[in-house]
């Protein structure tokens, strides 16, 4: 029997496939760390824990609307106007299970048969899958390191073709950390609003951003053709909540909501509790108190590896990963093996240092690794030792951990 030919040639998460093989080394009893995938190491607030655990003693348990419950899209909303000033209401809103649901509903929401999205690389791993399984097309562009991986104005309208439909912002960037300034912005939105294109903003990160960067929306200048999409995952570790959502235009919210009502029906009941609870401003000391731990191990982190010969990172100004340039190891030989690319050197660095980081070819790049930061200092710091030791010792003088 023939299956569908568009969803066989979907393929699964690289990251989640590391992460997999990492955690069957450690079922194997094997010294390893994962600097792979991108999940909070910190619990979820016992603030917001306690909202679920009252959610379900208070029988929260059944169907909610569609669109989430209004609360819940009331906060979200009171959000974006603190952090943005946008306006939105419950017209606007709808929550979903987690923002990959997100994600797929709002290209779902505006694609037809052949119309193009333009990603920029390095992208994260999933926006090429998902464009496909909405029935776009994917348009890969690739950005410089000059510009710290961000796309330009000119980079923008040169991809554009009579099928463009969308450019997908992922601000602050997954993977490279980059952050995007209101300013370059504002040039993005006029070449979109010339050329009457839809902008998804992948804003998951917006809550991690370092230094005197502050955080920004390319909604705030074409506001009827962007599709916000956020979540609580990263910002109160709450990755297995599920709880995503997007905010546009009320006729895209409506087109989603008809959607998600015949695929999952509403997210989670005693997950949007809980939400209800991390969105309120009452919850804004534990993000920062993660903001906080994670800005001191990027730090230490872009220190350690720019000391270390043939790779080198810019500080990123928002998420938790480094974008790390390994070509200066690509070509060398460890523990018998040339390495040709960066996926070839992961391998090696999982098989014989015990670390697992990511390649840049999931992320559309190579030649560089992700590393993620969203781990403890002690393990931070053993894995650096352990792939300065990989680099400068190779196989004659390091004792594998595995």
């Amino acid at each position: 029997m023939i299956l569908s030919r568009k969803n066989s040639a979907i393929s699964s998460s690289p990251t989640l496939a590391i992460d997999a093989k990492f955690k069957a080394m450690k079922e194997q009893g094997k010294d390893v760390i994962s600097f792979g995938v991108g999940e909070p190491d910190f619990d979820t607030p016992q603030n917001v824990k306690q909202a679920g655990i009252d959610a379900i003693n208070q029988g929260w348990t059944k169907y909610t609307p569609t669109r989430g419950f209004l609360k819940l899209q009331y906060v979200i909303a009171a959000q974006l106007m603190r952090d943005d000033r946008m306006v939105y209401d419950e017209g606007n809103i709808v929550v979903s299970n987690g923002t990959k649901h997100s994600l797929t509903n709002a290209f779902m929401a505006i694609l037809n048969p052949g119309d193009e999205v333009i990603i920029p690389a390095p992208y994260w791993v999933s926006y090429p899958e998902i464009v496909k399984i909405a029935d776009g097309t994917p348009v890969i562009v690739q950005t410089s390191e000059a510009n710290d991986f961000k796309i330009t104005a000119a980079e923008f309208e040169n991809s554009i073709t009579a099928n463009t439909k969308a450019i997908i912002i992922n601000s602050p960037c997954n993977p490279t950390g980059a952050v995007y300034t209101l300013e370059e912005l504002e040039s993005l939105a006029n070449v979109a609003k010339k050329h009457k294109i839809f902008a998804i903003s992948d804003e998951v990160y917006g809550q991690f951003i370092y230094n005197d960067v502050k955080h920004a929306t390319i909604a705030k200048f074409i506001p009827y053709e962007t599709i916000i999409v956020s979540g609580v995952s990263k910002s109160h570790a709450m990755t297995g909540w599920r709880i995503g959502y997007t905010a546009s235009t009320a006729e895209i919210a409506q087109i989603i909501e008809n959607i998600q009502s015949h695929t999952t029906s509403n997210a989670s009941s005693i997950s949007q509790a809980a939400a209800i609870e991390a969105f309120r401003r009452s919850s804004l000391g534990s993000v920062e108190q993660m903001r906080t731990e994670f800005n001191r191990r990027r730090l230490y982190l872009v220190d350690a590896i720019n000391k270390i010969s043939g790779i080198s990172c810019k500080a990123p100004d928002g998420a938790f990963y480094l974008w790390v340039n390994v070509k200066g190891l690509l070509g060398n030989t460890y523990y018998g093996s040339t390495i040709a690319n960066s996926y070839e050197l992961c391998e090696s660095l999982l098989e014989n240092a015990g670390i697992a980081l990511v390649p840049g070819e999931c992320f559309g790049v190579p030649g560089y690794v992700r590393w993620s930061y969203a781990a403890s200092m002690e393990n931070i710091e053993k894995g650096v030792e352990r792939l300065t030791t990989f680099v400068t010792h190779g196989e004659k003088t390091f004792v594998a951990h595995i």
